[in-house]
């Protein structure tokens, strides 16, 4: 039987269902964050068995970020006003009978679609974990419950690439996709019996269904317009014109509504708009990084997949042993010199990449760039969403954040889009070792220079927030592709409340 919903956050750590609720968040974050980290080390598995190009290969990436960075503000409303509990479930649920469709898919089509389908349930399910525990847990054991759901999670982004390459190397790729099944056949039965329902209260306004989807239509074309411009068609300058079109269509819907999904007011605030630019630069760098090292170590490097997926431990080790130091240190310096040394850091990382080729060595050649990769991010990712929590009102600090980790998301995906364009590789360049080593070696400086222009914003633009501003309750990160997704108080891990 399920349990009662409650009125107020009552719910202690040392109970059954409390316990019950971090499982039910743990697992249920669990499959998103697994899957964006292990996709990468299983992408030339899935090219050979599936004859798919290097568009296709984007695709597969693409698709699922392209859906949950459309979308990811509209599901924490959706919590918002018909229980979190229930979204978080039926996310779970979609999510395993998308990730089902991505094991079965018997081409690289279906596949493309069925992690677009992905994506929507990961809009459901990532903002509503978070939420659930801000929601439910007593004021006393929240700080304490949001720990270990962020230090867990984190391990599940260390063991991620490496139960990856694993995976591609024995069962074969699919699994990469079918072990999310087990979980959400684990996960939502708990959740229905033993997790409290909670929700925002009345529903007021209503949601902002046209701007996530000119949102999510204008990352989509964007993205197809980047992919596929080596061929020069009509098609695909009418296409990054629809988008632009989509993007401007968005930005007037939002200024007209009385309650959108990103009210452009709270871009009056300088420090939010330029913490958000530089997220933008350092997060474009971090996708087309991560995107193209996996591939670079299995086809020019001669790595298996086990050893590719192993190699990129040590930058998520580094997050999570050093984050909350890292936002600590923070707090009393100031977010300006880690948001602006980090990025140089990071920078300096993949211009060491350039000493990976065929037959690179991983202690000399590789695990020296990802230690400096690593530093680099400890030292800019937990101030980054300090500095973004701090720039706006504390009632919006969970809009704030959903915004910020929804930037990230798509400059991941444009990144992953537009960085094998900017370093000229061909459709079959992953087939070959000597072209994608030339094009990776054209593509690394091109990132660093990202985070350079990253870092000068930084510098010039960013400044110490005022005393008793809005903290971050996750302290401990492990994920490289996104800053961490706060809650409002109230629970909404997007911030947006009923009336967006």
């Amino acid at each position: 039987m399920a349990v009662a919903a409650q009125h107020g956050p009552a719910v202690r750590m040392s109970s059954p269902t409390g316990r019950w609720i971090l499982l039910t968040t743990v697992l249920g974050s669990s499959m998103a964050m697994l899957d964006s980290t292990v996709v990468n080390v299983a992408l030339p598995r899935i090219g050979r068995d599936l004859d798919a190009n290097l568009a296709a290969l984007q695709w597969t990436v693409n698709a699922y970020m392209v859906t949950l960075a459309g979308l990811i503000l509209l599901g924490g409303s959706l919590g918002d006003r018909y229980g979190r509990r229930r979204i978080f479930v039926f996310g779970v649920v979609w999510f395993a009978t998308a990730s089902l469709l991505c094991g079965l898919a018997p081409n690289v089509g279906i596949l493309v679609a069925a992690r677009a389908l992905q994506g929507i349930g990961g809009a459901l399910l990532t903002p509503g974990s978070l939420a659930l525990i801000q929601a439910s847990f007593h004021p006393d054991d929240r700080g304490r419950a949001v720990g270990l759901w962020s230090g867990f999670g984190g391990i599940g982004a260390a063991v991620g690439p490496f139960l990856g390459g694993w995976l591609v190397a024995g069962p074969g790729w699919r699994w990469v996709f079918l072990l999310n099944v087990p979980l959400a056949l684990v996960c939502a039965p708990i959740a229905v019996r033993h997790v409290p329902e909670s929700s925002g209260g009345p529903a007021q306004g209503r949601f902002d269904v046209l701007g996530a989807a000119l949102g999510a239509l204008s990352l989509a074309l964007v993205t197809y317009a980047l992919i596929e411009a080596r061929g020069g068609t009509l098609a695909v300058a009418l296409t990054a014109a629809a988008g632009v079109l989509a993007a401007v269509a968005f930005v007037y819907v939002e200024k007209h509504r009385r309650d959108p999904m990103v009210p452009p007011d709270i871009f009056a605030s300088r420090q939010f708009t330029a913490v958000n630019l530089v997220t933008l630069c350092v997060y474009a760098a971090f996708g087309g990084f991560f995107f193209l090292t996996a591939l670079q170590l299995q086809v020019v490097s001669g790595y298996s997949p086990l050893e590719a997926g192993t190699a990129l431990l040590p930058t998520t080790a580094l997050m999570l042993l050093f984050s909350a130091r890292s936002g600590a240190l923070a707090d009393r310096i100031g977010p300006r010199l880690p948001l602006t040394v980090g990025p140089l850091l990071c920078a300096v990382a993949l211009l060491l990449m350039l000493r990976v080729g065929k037959g690179a060595d991983y202690l000399t050649d590789v695990l020296p760039a990802l230690l400096v990769m690593g530093a680099g991010m400890v030292t800019l990712v937990a101030p980054l969403t300090a500095t973004v929590l701090a720039s706006v009102d504390t009632s919006r600090a969970g809009l704030a954040s959903g915004i910020n980790n929804a930037a990230a998301r798509a400059a991941g995906l444009i990144a992953v889009a537009a960085l094998p364009l900017l370093a000229g590789m061909g459709p079959e360049a992953y087939r070959s070792a000597d072209a994608f080593d030339a094009a990776f070696r054209r593509a690394m400086p091109i990132c660093a220079a990202v985070l350079v222009a990253g870092a000068v914003l930084a510098f010039t633009t960013v400044r110490r927030p005022a005393p008793g501003c809005r903290r971050p309750e996750c302290r401990t990160h492990g994920s490289v592709t996104t800053p961490p997704l706060e809650t409002g108080r109230g629970g909404a891990a997007s911030g947006t409340g009923p009336a967006s």
